[in-house]
C-alpha cells in the first residue's frame, strides 16, 4: 500500500485536497450556464475561460459529474470516420487526448492501442476500403489489412468466428485508436473548470428555460431562478427534455445501449477490437478487465435498466470470436442513453434561439470527441458562430435536407 494512502486513511481530518469547489449557493446570474455535468460540458467550461477569458460560469448537474455518458461509455477514442466532416473533427479531438493529461496535468489513463474494424464479407471489405481512402486524403492513419496480419497482432482471435458466422476476411487497423479512464476525463475537466473560475453545482435540477422574445433569459432550477444569456445544453440522452423548455424541434430519437465488463485477468487483449457483423467491440483495461458491449437497443426508451437478453447474445458474439473466454465471468453490466440523429452525426452549435446553444445526438460516439466538443462550443458561445469544425453539424441541415451521413462508420458506436 502507497504510504500516501495509508496517511490518508489513517488522518481524522482529510488534508487531501478537493478536486474542485462545490458552492454552497447559486448566483443568481452568470454569464454562461451550462447544462449538464459531463466530459462535453465540464470541458466547455474549461475552454471557456482558458481560450476565451470567460470564467463566470456555471455548470449545473442533476446528479453528479459523470453520471451520464461520460461515467456509462466503453471509452474508445478514433478517428477514422467515413465523411470529411467527421474525420476532420474527431481527428482534432484525438490531438487533443494526446495533449490532455500534460495541459490538465492529470493522469488519464491514455492508451493507444490501435483499432481493428473487423470486415466479414467482400461488401463490408469495401467499405473498410473507402473509409481507408477518406482517412488517408485527410492525414489521418488508417489502413486496410488481411486476416494475416490481425491474426499477427491478436492471437487469440478465431478468424472463422467458430464457424457460427462469416469468416474474417480483412480489417480497418486504425494506430491512433486509443482508450482512456473516462472518470479521470471528467475529473480533469471538473478541476480545470474550477480552477478556470466556472462553479460546479452538482443535485441541482433545472426545470425551464425562460425565453423571452425568441432570446433566452434565464434559467429556473430547484434552487432558484439564474439570470443568463446564455446556456449550453450538453445533456446527451436527456436532450429532448431540454429542447422543450426553449420549443425547439429536432430529429433526436432516444435509445438505450448497454455494455458489460468481464472479471480482471492476465493482459493478453492490446488492440480494440470492433465487429460490425457481430455487433460486438472489446478492449482491455489497465487492470485487466474485458469491456464490451453491442448495438443500440432496438427500442425507443428511456431507460437504463439492463437485460439478461442483451448479456446472452452479447456472451455468444464474443465466444465466436475468442472461444477461449467460455469460463470468463462476468462482474456486471450497465445501461446508458444515446440520443441518436438520422444521419448518426451531432447537433451542435447555434440554435434559433438567440443564446441557447446544443451539444447533442452523441449517440454511441460521445466520449471519443469529449476534448473536441468542449473546445469548440466554448469558441460558439464566446463568438456568437459556429467554429469551422461544427459548421456542418448545426441542427439547420434537417430542414435543409444536408446531412453529414455517418452511419457507415458509427453504426457499431465504437
Amino acid at each position: 500500500m502507497p504510504f500516501r494512502l495509508l496517511k490518508f486513511g489513517l488522518e481524522k481530518e482529510y488534508s487531501e485536497p478537493r478536486m474542485f469547489r462545490s458552492p454552497a449557493e447559486l448566483r443568481d446570474s452568470y454569464d454562461v450556464v451550462i447544462i449538464g455535468g459531463g466530459a462535453h460540458g465540464l470541458a466547455a467550461a474549461h475552454y471557456l475561460a482558458a481560450e476565451h477569458g470567460i470564467h463566470d460560469v456555471a455548470v449545473l448537474e442533476q446528479r453528479y459529474i459523470g453520471h451520464g455518458g461520460t461515467g456509462r461509455n466503453t471509452a474508445i477514442i478514433r478517428s477514422n470516420y467515413l465523411t470529411e466532416e467527421g474525420a476532420r473533427f474527431y481527428q482534432f479531438s484525438v490531438d487533443l487526448y494526446r495533449d490532455l493529461a500534460r495541459s490538465l496535468d492529470f493522469n488519464l489513463f491514455y492508451s493507444e492501442r490501435g483499432h481493428f474494424t473487423l470486415a466479414h464479407t467482400p461488401a463490408s471489405l469495401r467499405t473498410q476500403r473507402w473509409r481507408a481512402e477518406v482517412n488517408k486524403h485527410l492525414g489521418i492513419d488508417s489502413e486496410v489489412v488481411g486476416p494475416e496480419f490481425i491474426k499477427k497482432k491478436i492471437p487469440e482471435i478465431d478468424l472463422n468466428c467458430g464457424g457460427h458466422q462469416p469468416p474474417i476476411v480483412g480489417a480497418l487497423f486504425h494506430p491512433p485508436g486509443a482508450i482512456a479512464r473516462h472518470d479521470a476525463v471528467a475529473w480533469a475537466y471538473a478541476r480545470g473548470a474550477d480552477q478556470g473560475g466556472a462553479e460546479i453545482h452538482q443535485r441541482t435540477t433545472v426545470s425551464d428555460i425562460e425565453v423571452v422574445d425568441g432570446r433566452v433569459a434565464g434559467v429556473h432550477t430547484d434552487r432558484g431562478f439564474i439570470k443568463t444569456r446564455k446556456v449550453i445544453s450538453a445533456v446527451a440522452g436527456w436532450t429532448t427534455s431540454i429542447q422543450r423548455m426553449v420549443g425547439l424541434r429536432t430529429p433526436l430519437v432516444v435509445h438505450p445501449l448497454q455494455a458489460m465488463v468481464t472479471e480482471p485477468f492476465k493482459p493478453w487483449l492490446d488492440a480494440i477490437v470492433v465487429s460490425a457483423s457481430l455487433h460486438t467491440y472489446v478492449s482491455q483495461s489497465s487492470r485487466g478487465e474485458l469491456v464490451t458491449g453491442a448495438s443500440l437497443d432496438p427500442y425507443e426508451l428511456i431507460s437504463m435498466r439492463s437485460t439478461l437478453d442483451f448479456a446472452e447474445g452479447l456472451a455468444g458474439h464474443m465466444l465466436d470470436l475468442f472461444p477461449f473466454l467460455g469460463d470468463v465471468k462476468v462482474l456486471r453490466q450497465w445501461a446508458g442513453l444515446c440520443d441518436m440523429t438520422p444521419d448518426f452525426s451531432p447537433i451542435m452549435g447555434t440554435t434559433p434561439i438567440e443564446g441557447f446553444y446544443i451539444d447533442a445526438g452523441w449517440g454511441t460516439w460521445g466520449f471519443k470527441a469529449s476534448p473536441v466538443c468542449g473546445y469548440t462550443m466554448a469558441h460558439t458561445v464566446a463568438t456568437g458562430e459556429d467554429h469551422p469544425l461544427i459548421r456542418a453539424f448545426n441542427v439547420s441541415r434537417f430542414g435543409a435536407f444536408d446531412l453529414v451521413g455517418e452511419k457507415g462508420a458509427a453504426s457499431v458506436g465504437h
